[in-house]
């Protein structure tokens, strides 16, 4: 397919989608979010270990892009839900499968790292 843009070009902006893709907590949110829409304290107690300010910062991030939508509800406190847009909804396979690949593969990923170690210091030895 022939595409206006060159992702292998350093100055291409599809650089910077790679970029927020790439990033870890994207692609859990993103992931999280295909199943329904969710409220920002049940993203933070399910994604274990991202804090609440980068949590903030992320979905910021990718409300921009216009891959989710952020919606307030007139409650006191306000409630507010995150959901993906119809262009996030177009990489919630992609997503998935990445996501879900590490968890497939860690145990090979882990032996195959194990091996290079050892090689490695075989090697300066």
């Amino acid at each position: 397919m022939n595409y206006p843009y060159d992702v292998y070009e350093d100055r291409c902006p599809t650089r910077m989608v790679l970029d927020r893709l790439a990033d870890k907590w994207a692609l859990l949110i993103l992931d999280r979010l295909r199943v329904e829409a969710v409220r920002f304290n049940l993203l933070r107690r399910e994604i274990k270990g991202i804090s609440q300010k980068v949590l903030s910062q992320t979905l910021k991030k990718l409300e921009r892009d216009g891959l989710i939508v952020r919606q307030a509800f007139p409650t006191v406190p306000v409630t507010v839900e995150y959901s993906l847009t119809p262009l996030g909804r177009t990489l919630t396979d992609t997503v998935a499968a990445l996501a879900h690949w590490a968890e497939g593969n860690i145990e090979a990923v882990m032996a195959a790292q194990k091996a290079y170690d050892a090689a490695n210091e075989r090697a300066l030895a």
